[in-house]
């Protein structure tokens, strides 16, 4: 009886994944589609999946329209810098409160979680306003700065989980032969943690990457701008959008996320102890 009703629910579970799985992917591939379409099939009253004369005039006009380059440029800069000052300010932190159990600890904890629901708009104008004290608006660092602020809540309580899955007593092994604490979070904590570093790293970049609110009010020089940004600008002055070149844009925006998705899923499936042998 158990097997009969446990087939069921699973050949459900998978219908529902793949139900999941369509509504997510119907987006990425309607937009490839809508990339590679000649304006006369984007015009067309019965839209197909598969263009009928595929073409990469959405991709030229794109670059010729806009500063595509130099933009992900900004982005990449942006996006980097921003992922590694938070990874490299959240890991000790992380340790700290995973390895000393106080209430301060579970009072940190439980303000990152809930910072996590302050909209945007709420601190927007404060944040402007301290950003021009230090005249930082339409500046890469002040947006690095703020994006470093953004992401460090969630870099902490994602690394505090990392951290307290590695088992202490591999640190107190490590101690009773002889082994100094930095040499101990150096060669045991370290390596044990690398996936989650960089795991954690790689969704910061992700969020730095597609962020467009903040790029947007502190940006105001077009060679400043960021990929997101400039992508608003294949909108006309009526809402009318430049279908085929806004496209083939938000198409090349969005490799670098999937690549890094890619990397995220192979590091993580790698196993956090892996390499945990005493040498």
């Amino acid at each position: 009886m158990s097997l009969r009703t446990s087939r069921p629910a699973r050949a459900g579970q998978y219908l529902a994944l793949l139900c999941y799985l369509v509504f997510l992917a119907f987006p990425f591939l309607w937009l490839i589609s809508t990339a590679f379409k000649p304006a006369r099939e984007l015009g067309s009253l019965h839209p197909t999946w598969i263009p009928d004369s595929p073409t990469l005039e959405n991709f030229r006009q794109a670059f010729d329209e806009q500063p595509l380059l130099r933009a992900a440029g900004n982005s990449l800069t942006v996006a980097l810098s921003a992922s590694l000052i938070a990874v490299v300010i959240a890991t000790p932190m992380a340790y700290v409160m995973a390895r000393q159990r106080s209430r301060l600890a579970t009072a940190a904890t439980g303000w990152v979680v809930v910072s996590q629901a302050f909209p945007f708009v709420l601190v927007i104008i404060p944040l402007f306003l301290v950003l021009k004290n230090l005249h930082l608006i339409n500046s890469l660092l002040g947006l690095i700065m703020v994006y470093v602020v953004w992401s460090l809540p969630f870099a902490l309580w994602m690394l505090v989980g990392y951290v307290r899955a590695v088992p202490a007593e591999l640190e107190e092994a490590a101690a009773v032969d002889g082994a100094g604490r930095l040499r101990t979070l150096v060669s045991v904590t370290a390596p044990l943690l690398a996936p989650g570093i960089v795991a954690t790293a790689m969704f910061a970049f992700i969020t730095a990457w597609n962020e467009f609110f903040f790029a947007l009010v502190l940006l105001k020089s077009p060679e400043k701008q960021t990929l997101p940004v400039i992508l608003t600008h294949f909108l006309g002055a009526e809402g009318v959008a430049d279908l085929g070149p806004l496209a083939a844009a938000a198409f090349l925006a969005t490799i670098p996320s999937l690549v890094i998705f890619a990397i995220i899923q192979r590091r993580i499936t790698g196993g956090m102890l892996a390499g945990a042998v005493k040498t």
